[in-house]
């Protein structure tokens, strides 16, 4: 018998070996890969088939909701970035063939949507469609916070956020409900105990680690890689608004046990006050939203609104905060000219500044302009008859937006932290008689303003 080549043998066993691999990435791409619709053409433009497959499966998503009637608009940060560059050349774009996939082939794991709730509600027909597409599809749902009050924690839920899944890239919808302040909210995604974990890279979504605040927004239709798609009209504004869109709702259930320990006033004077109460502040916000000062809930009023719920109907007033980089000299003509006039106002822009309106009869607005140290943040008063300053201080704070008295405003995210600096430990006790002076856990003597200084720093009227 002969000897058979030792190098024939191997040559043999590497042709076979390429032969059954060849079939193997065949049997996949044309049998296997189109079972889960998960092949897809390049794109013209596109540099490798991972980019053609985010622009399909976008492509297909689109058609998906199309065929439904469902009118969504793009809020996917990544994709409005690169948009925003080129604005007025898509704005101006006739729609016609795109040279290359531009910003639906960027790398990216997911691309974000947005659909108002009240423009659908059939989405089973829709979840079946998609199944027949090749997608795979997640639904997250939480209570409405809508319908919670101090009368009713109803614990109803509504969807919040929906995932589909297809090939190696998602898309995520997230919904947009309107509240009674006349903006749109979106809720946090939580993940019930029973759903996949591993379903997307859920930490790398950009909506959802929070619930966020925003206002509606005017949209338009553009081309993008020759797909027509909503966004909205001016993206720069709506990712500068993502970034400061977090939202903080109020806590009824801790309201409830506060009442249940001290008993809502409900006399008509109580009544009255709330009422005037919400006007002013109602009034203020429009007057500085104009402006475009940012400003947050401050003092007793953000106490009301973390403990109660409510404004505190012993106070007498309607306390607001704004960061001193934010002084407009257009303050005071601004309130003035909405029919509030200036009650008076002491310090000066480089220090200590505090401005009071007198709103509807014995109802005053006061407004604490806020300093920022190395460590600390603080506002300062004056005391009119001596020329004695303090100071108050508190930690470092970012801004929330929340709902209150039926309005969009600010709240410092680190609530506890703030009202705690301010009322101390025992802040969930009601106290009727304060005195700014000596009363607040935080404040310190902080000097007397120089006599000839007092003409400008103490202004009474």
């Amino acid at each position: 018998m002969q000897k058979i080549n030792k190098n024939v043998v191997l040559a043999l066993l590497s042709l076979t070996s390429l032969v059954f691999l060849l079939f193997q990435l065949y049997y996949y791409k044309f049998y296997l890969s189109q079972k889960n619709g998960a092949v897809f053409s390049k794109v013209r433009g596109s540099q490798s088939g991972q980019d053609s497959t985010r622009w399909h499966v976008v492509k297909k998503f689109l058609g998906l909701i199309s065929s439904h009637n469902i009118p969504v608009y793009l809020i996917d940060p990544l994709i409005l970035g690169l948009v925003d560059k080129d604005i007025e050349q898509i704005r101006s774009s006739p729609g016609g063939p795109s040279p290359e996939c531009k910003y639906f082939c960027a790398p990216r794991d997911f691309t974000t949507f947005a659909l108002l709730d009240k423009t659908w509600k059939h989405e089973m027909g829709l979840f079946r469609t998609a199944e027949k597409m090749g997608f795979q599809w997640l639904k997250i749902i939480s209570k409405d916070p809508r319908l919670d009050g101090m009368d009713d924690l109803s614990g109803i839920e509504i969807p919040l956020h929906y995932i589909f899944k297809l090939a190696s890239h998602a898309i995520h919808l997230v919904v947009f409900y309107e509240r009674s302040g006349n903006y749109l909210w979106h809720g946090p995604l939580r993940l019930k105990q029973h759903m996949d974990r591993k379903f997307v890279p859920f930490r790398k979504l950009h909506f959802g680690r929070y619930p966020g605040a925003y206002e509606k927004p005017e949209l338009l239709l553009v081309s993008i890689d020759d797909l027509k798609v909503q966004i909205p009209k001016n993206p720069s504004s709506f990712l500068e608004e993502m970034s400061h869109s977090r939202f903080l709702e109020c806590r009824y259930r801790e309201a409830r046990a506060f009442f249940q320990l001290y008993p809502d006033d409900a006399s008509l004077d109580a009544v009255e006050f709330r009422k005037k109460a919400k006007s002013l502040l109602h009034l203020a916000a429009l007057t500085l939203n104009n402006l475009g000062v940012k400003f947050w809930l401050s003092s007793g009023t953000c106490l009301g609104w973390y403990r109660q719920c409510n404004v505190i109907p012993h106070s007498k007033d309607v306390d607001l905060g704004i960061f001193i980089t934010d002084y407009k000299a257009d303050i005071i003509p601004a309130f003035q000219k909405a029919g509030l006039p200036l009650k008076h106002k002491f310090g000066k822009v480089e220090d200590s500044l505090e401005l009071s309106f007198q709103g509807e009869d014995d109802v005053k607005l006061d407004i604490f302009f806020f300093y920022e140290e190395d460590d600390h943040i603080w506002n300062g008063g004056t005391q009119a008859k001596s020329g004695k300053k303090f100071k108050y201080l508190f930690p470092k704070f970012t801004l929330c937006w929340t709902e209150f008295v039926e309005l969009k405003v600010h709240v410092p995210c680190e609530t506890r932290q703030y009202v705690e600096a301010n009322y101390g430990p025992d802040w969930k006790v009601p106290v009727k008689r304060w005195d700014w002076k000596s009363s607040p856990s935080n404040v310190q003597y902080n000097g007397v303003w120089p006599v000839d200084e007092w003409d400008d720093v103490i202004q009474i009227y």
